[in-house]
């Protein structure tokens, strides 16, 4: 009998706070390093909840391991909607496919809460590199075989260059970054000549002459530099590679936090600030249901690896 009373008062208990949910900060680990175009969007996104929900939506960053750091210190974590993960593509779909033992798994660590949206990403050179055109810049590294550097700030940068070289039958180097603000620094100095980047971190710097854009690689051309030909368009239409945002909590997570979670969040996302905030970004915003955004999970596991695989890139 007691302990059956103690039962009923623990579920009463546990209806109780969540009910209150939250009545204490909320804390949104981000993958990658301040500056980059992941952490912009947590922080936009963050402070419009917070004030929705009256407390502070805190955004930390625990960037390296292609955002295997962060995903696993939530996976870990209190599945009580304190401590959440805004992922992209890198740590959910690309260290899966990457390596033969991931330290979690997408699909059962991890409770979706709602697809975020996607990322827009330019084929870059320094202007040093004689090539104004994706077809000139496979000629410019056939000729050069080992001797162009690309830098990579996430996997997207690594698979879809991979991929790209393997599609375009080229020869380079490469040299990896933990996040693009740091390998932007390098590529408009000259230490490395190419990168496959996203358009928050680089449009600027693309505007203002120190880099040259080549191609976008969606199927459309941005808003924000439309003269920029697609990477269909510059002669490679097989090229074919989402870089997405989604919004995890660990697994088990209550149904009625989530529930609260995605509202709030979905909320935020139809609210003309954030929206212009995520156009400076040319990120396209796509907030979800949670359980759609399970089943696009596995969908990206499975297209990363055929990526891959593609690309000729074989699991370590």
């Amino acid at each position: 009998m007691r302990r059956l009373l103690a039962a009923v008062l623990l579920a009463v208990t546990s209806v109780a706070a969540h009910a209150q949910y939250p009545s204490k900060p909320i804390r949104i680990v981000v993958p990658f390093p301040a500056g980059s175009a992941t952490d912009v969007i947590a922080r936009v996104l963050g402070g419009s909840v917070s004030a929705a929900v009256g407390q502070p939506v805190l955004v930390e960053n625990k960037a390296g391991a292609d955002g295997a750091i962060a995903a696993t210190e939530v996976a870990r974590a209190a599945p009580d909607g304190y401590t959440l993960l805004m992922a992209t593509n890198s740590p959910m779909s690309a260290v899966p496919a990457l390596r033969k033992t991931p330290p979690y798994d997408p699909v059962t660590d991890f409770t979706p809460i709602t697809d975020v949206g996607r990322y827009t990403f330019f084929l870059i050179v320094h202007p040093d590199v004689p090539a104004k055109t994706v077809a000139e810049l496979i000629a410019y590294a056939r000729a050069n075989p080992g001797k162009v550097n690309y830098a990579t700030g996430n996997t997207t940068g690594i698979v879809s260059t991979a991929y790209f070289a393997s599609q375009a039958g080229i020869e380079m180097v490469h040299v990896p970054y933990k996040g693009e603000p740091q390998a932007l620094t390098d590529l408009v100095a000259g230490r490395v000549q190419m990168i496959i980047a996203s358009a928050g971190t680089t449009v600027p710097l693309i505007r203002d002459g120190k880099l040259r854009a080549l191609a976008v690689t969606l199927p459309r051309r941005s808003p924000l530099l439309p003269d920029v030909p697609t990477i269909g368009e510059a002669g490679m239409p097989q090229f074919s590679l989402t870089s997405w945002a989604g919004l995890f909590g660990p697994a088990k997570m209550p149904a009625d936090v989530v529930e609260r979670l995605n509202k709030e969040f979905a909320a935020a996302m139809s609210r003309p600030d954030v929206q212009a905030a995520m156009d400076k970004q040319a990120f396209v915003l796509s907030p979800s249901s949670s359980a759609a955004l399970g089943v696009y999970v596995k969908e990206q596991m499975q297209s990363y690896r055929d990526v891959l695989r593609a690309a000729g890139v074989q699991p370590e």
